[in-house]
């Protein structure tokens, strides 16, 4: 696995169901985020709108250990690895402030697919910065 990256991300009230807890598919969009920063919303879009091939999500698996809650900011901790020359592995976790342990874990695999959904290598520009980490932040 790669080095891990920290994102916060603020709980809204609007993330949160009747019990005041983060209803559980919104940790798939707040890893997303997480994984966004990693890559560049940027770099995505050009390679998108210029070439037409994006990531999908190919496997979550989840694990929630703890309920997150309303106005709290978490760290999504995330790291990866490439898994061939089609798909990234990624690993993140969402932490609340002051645990000794993560509240939710997701193991999320991505492969990279054209517009007629077709899978394709991960294009050069994007594995060259997964695989320079000293170009990450």
């Amino acid at each position: 696995m790669s080095k891990i990256y920290h994102h916060p991300v603020q709980i809204y009230y609007e993330d949160t169901d009747h019990s005041g807890v983060v209803y559980h598919p919104n940790f798939l969009k707040y890893f997303e985020r997480a994984r966004e920063h990693v890559i560049d919303s940027d770099k995505l879009a050009k390679l998108w709108n210029e070439k037409g091939l994006g990531f999908a999500v190919y496997k979550a698996n989840m694990i929630f250990q703890d309920g997150v809650e309303f106005a709290e900011i978490c760290d999504i901790r995330t790291s990866y690895e490439l898994e061939g020359k089609y798909k990234t592995l990624w690993r993140q976790e969402v932490w609340r402030p002051g645990a000794k342990k993560p509240a939710v874990i997701g193991e999320i695999e991505m492969v990279c697919l054209d517009t007629e959904k077709r899978l394709q290598p991960i294009p050069e520009e994007i594995f060259k910065r997964l695989t320079n980490v000293s170009t990450l932040t």
